[in-house]
């Protein structure tokens, strides 16, 4: 029974220095990346740097300042960073004290009308600053004008 279990197995061990994406689970990630669809959204983030070996199989990052998390990680939340120009997802910066991103517009991408309990709704489909364009999001347009009157595309 023992050699059934042990099949998964994998005796993994980073090097003080070492670049290691980091797997957080979706409650995590909330204070991380406000994501609409937790089913979707990125698995690993950005690329930390291991700064100090804790026990065998636990490592301080070097996370930025503003995450909302501890920095200490087990080895099966890591995957190793390869080569030198991989694509990642940066972790946005935090500006509030709930711990959640204020996302500032950048651009309009697009409209349309909707129907919304038998109305039509207008909605603009929002590029949002620093953040990937998969995770533009379509928005009321009255909603938004009320969230951003200065805004002008």
């Amino acid at each position: 029974m023992k050699m059934q279990v042990d099949k998964g197995k994998t005796n993994r061990s980073y090097q003080v220095g070492d670049w290691v994406f980091i797997k957080l689970q979706p409650y995590r990630q909330l204070s991380l990346k406000n994501h609409a669809y937790q089913k979707t959204s990125t698995k690993f983030f950005c690329p930390f740097q291991i700064i100090s070996k804790v026990g065998p199989v636990a490592y301080t990052l070097a996370l930025p300042p503003y995450s909302k998390i501890h920095i200490t990680f087990h080895v099966s939340l890591f995957k190793k960073k390869l080569r030198a120009h991989t694509t990642s997802v940066a972790l946005p910066v935090v500006h509030s004290d709930s711990g959640h991103v204020l996302l500032e517009p950048e651009a309009i991408m697009d409209r349309r009308l909707t129907k919304k309990y038998g109305k039509a709704i207008a909605q603009v489909l929002v590029k949002w600053m620093n953040v990937a364009p998969e995770d533009n999001t379509w928005e009321d347009l009255r909603d938004f004008k009320l969230k951003f009157p200065l805004f002008n595309p």
